[in-house]
């Protein structure tokens, strides 16, 4: 069904006459006569009772109409919502991001968006795959790499550094580690070397493999590792960001660590005016900041 053909029969059965549709629609009389012959022929009915007074709309009319005014109405409401969306923030927000950082980071703060903005629909897409923005496979992504792509906007949220942890049950047990050497004397938990990891992390722990490891525990995710180091089966190499939300972790050997690894936020050039993209983008920035200021007061203390 020609949907210009539907916008004029709206309008004239709206206004009752074929001038006035013709005045609203800025076409001749004739144009939007003929636009309503073609659609009566195309449907094999008649829409209009012709008199000297105007058009009266026949039954098959009246059903066309019903349906052309639920149309315009919703056609409507999201001219209004498009509208709106440069000032109220609603709707879907795909967010990409790694699952070690999606699941200890990010998710426990999201009560916190939900409860300033309860309209936003936000589908959390966790894996190390890194998805397309510029093709849309995801609005937003937090990536421990610069996005390649040009046409993206991005953004430095902060670093990180790859760090060895245990639980302060297993350090009594197995003793503290004064040396690098005395990894002989421990169970390394890391991601498996297979997994796809930052290069810093992958460097860390193929120095600490150089040694003697007599006993070695890999997961695919950060969140397999946190879990082991959690449950006192040995030392793990964990991301620093967990220090805040996990206190129960004691860093081991504090002069060992990996080199810097960037954050960054990033999103196509054409949401860059999404009230979405905007909210996310300022809560994740205010997290990170609050987040800094608790660990440096922290060790202040």
């Amino acid at each position: 069904m020609d949907w210009d053909k539907l916008r004029i029969f709206h309008a004239v059965a709206d206004a009752g006459s074929l001038t006035h549709a013709g005045d609203s629609l800025h076409l001749s009389q004739s144009a939007v006569s003929r636009q309503i012959r073609g659609l009566e022929e195309s449907l094999n009915t008649t829409l209009f009772h012709r008199h000297a007074r105007g058009l009266i709309l026949t039954e098959q009319g009246e059903l066309l109409f019903d349906a052309t005014r639920a149309m315009n109405k919703r056609l409507e409401a999201a001219a209004a919502r498009i509208r709106d969306s440069e000032e109220e923030a609603f709707g879907e927000l795909r967010v990409t991001t790694t699952i070690g950082f999606g699941t200890l980071w990010l998710a426990p703060r999201l009560p916190k968006l939900y409860e300033k903005y309860p309209e936003l629909k936000i589908d959390l897409m966790l894996e190390e795959r890194v998805l397309d923005l510029p093709m849309r496979e995801a609005d937003v992504a937090i990536r421990m790499k610069e996005p390649s792509q040009s046409d993206l906007i991005r953004k430095r949220l902060m670093s990180l550094r790859m760090r060895l942890y245990a639980s302060e049950n297993y350090i009594k047990q197995a003793g503290e580690m004064k040396t690098i050497e005395d990894i002989g004397s421990h169970r390394l938990i890391s991601l498996s070397p297979a997994s796809p990891q930052v290069e810093a992390s992958r460097a860390l722990v193929g120095h600490l493999l150089t040694h003697d490891v007599p006993s070695l525990l890999t997961v695919n995710n950060y969140f397999g590792v946190l879990q082991a180091v959690l449950n006192d089966l040995g030392v793990g190499v964990l991301p620093d960001y967990l220090v805040e939300d996990f206190p129960s972790l004691v860093r081991v050997l504090p002069d060992f660590e990996s080199s810097e690894v960037p954050v960054f936020l990033a999103y196509p050039e054409e949401l860059r005016q999404s009230k979405r993209i905007m909210v996310f983008r300022d809560f994740v920035q205010d997290e990170i900041i609050a987040h800094r200021r608790r660990i440096r007061d922290a060790a202040a203390a």
